[in-house]
């Protein structure tokens, strides 16, 4: 594709603004579908933080414990405080259409060039000051490591093409052997490459996201055999089933403490306007369908999709909440007491950030409180200044997780740090 064209069309496909209908909540505006050849696009216009930092609520402070990691993504916390991080980038899904070459122009555009580490980074404050001097590889030569869990003595991975899993001791802090593979994963095409997961309370069984293999069924239905689907595996014998489909990309998954509901958070499908269709959070049921490809937000018909199916849509079940549309939800943690009274029963949301809009979404992380264990009111911002008062993008929340001694662990895997939110002492 000759360079003037390909500029020409980004700056026709970036013309006119978005609207911003309410999209917090249960109930959604959902405006009318809009089709076009090519969806507005926004390049995210990266910058080195420099001397600045995220913007966090008063009362609180932000600091960076790691810098110079390549390619961060999810985060586990230790049962003895160690964290260890998952490093990778994968995917090798062809592009198909003049529209894929462009928006990987702006995704590319909206990335780090940083190679990515397929490993786990494991980080350590021995003295517990919050400043993690410890630093150790746990484990290397993995293939585009995502999901982290710990159950039964053992952490467990998530690679882009299997879950594998290693013995664990408290104050470890290198993998004392290979990994054992449990279960291969869906990896052919691999349009959506990353593996969510987590583990039962019980450790029995481990949950995958597994994401679609197109936005909206391009590459045939045959490609999205065990796709948009989250497993059910056997901790011990790796034999899975699905345990909830429809969902068109769960991006991270985790278990409501106090219970064995299983949440998720989900990116939605791309090209029906800048305001369509929500990203979300929402509880998993067993055997429940979430609409994807055929319909979206519940029973909203998606007519690309051929042959139709009116009876898996009128199964379809609509989510508990809305982040907003195109927001790339990425990471997903229930907060505990420790992070202070405003946030004390609730989830933290990592935004990773639209790149099919012109005007940006998302690029912060957000806390969305909870009542009798459901999703309650308008979300808070967390954590914000990703993207400047400049325009400039200076970072872009992927992973969440809460320390329980009181402090938000976010990935950022464009600046390739990661930072830690705590009460202010």
């Amino acid at each position: 594709m000759k360079y003037p064209l390909l500029l020409a069309t980004m700056m026709l496909a970036a013309c006119g603004g978005d609207p911003a209908p309410t999209q917090a909540g249960s109930d959604p505006q959902l405006p009318d579908r809009e089709r076009g050849l090519l969806p507005a696009m926004g390049i995210a216009n990266p910058t080195p933080w420099g001397n600045q930092r995220p913007v966090v609520p008063q009362g609180y402070t932000i600091s960076a414990i790691a810098t110079d990691l390549k390619i961060p993504r999810q985060i586990l916390v230790l049962p003895n405080g160690d964290l260890l991080v998952a490093e990778g980038k994968g995917g090798s899904a062809p592009r198909l259409t003049p529209k894929d070459f462009i928006a990987g122009y702006f995704k590319s555009k909206g990335s780090s060039s940083v190679k990515g580490g397929d490993r786990l980074t494991l980080l350590r404050d021995a003295d517990g000051d919050g400043r993690y001097e410890g630093r150790t590889i746990f484990a290397k030569d993995l293939n585009a490591p995502y999901g982290l869990a710990l159950a039964n003595g053992q952490i467990y991975v998530a690679n882009q093409d299997s879950l594998v899993r290693f013995a664990y001791s408290d104050d470890q802090t290198q993998a004392s052997g290979p990994p054992i593979k449990v279960t291969n994963l869906p990896s052919e095409i691999n349009h959506h490459w990353t593996k969510a997961l987590a583990a039962s309370p019980d450790g029995g069984v481990l949950y995958v996201g597994i994401g679609s293999n197109s936005n909206i069924t391009e590459r045939g239905m045959a490609a999205e055999v065990d796709r948009a689907v989250i497993w059910e595996v056997d901790a011990r014998t790796g034999a899975h089933r699905p345990y909830a489909t429809g969902l068109r990309n769960p991006t991270a998954i985790a278990i409501q403490p106090g219970s064995s509901t299983l949440w998720t958070v989900v990116n939605e499908r791309d090209e029906l306007g800048p305001n369509l269709v929500p990203d979300y959070l929402t509880s998993v049921r067993q055997g429940g369908f979430y609409g994807w490809p055929y319909s979206y937000w519940g029973r909203n018909v998606d007519p690309r999709v051929r042959p139709q199916d009116p009876a898996k849509v009128a199964s379809a079940i609509a989510p508990d909440y809305a982040l907003g549309s195109h927001v790339a939800a990425l990471g997903l943690a229930f907060s505990s007491p420790a992070m202070g009274a405003r946030f004390v029963e609730g989830v933290f949301v990592g935004e990773h950030g639209s790149w099919n809009r012109s005007e940006p979404s998302g690029y912060k992380v957000v806390f969305v409180p909870f009542r009798d264990g459901r999703p309650s009111g308008s979300p808070v911002d967390f954590v914000t200044g990703f993207i400047g008062e400049d325009g400039k993008t200076r970072g872009r929340p992927v992973g969440v997780a809460v320390d329980p001694r009181g402090a938000l662990i976010v990935a950022d895997d464009l600046s390739n740090t990661i930072w830690r939110v705590a009460p202010a002492s």
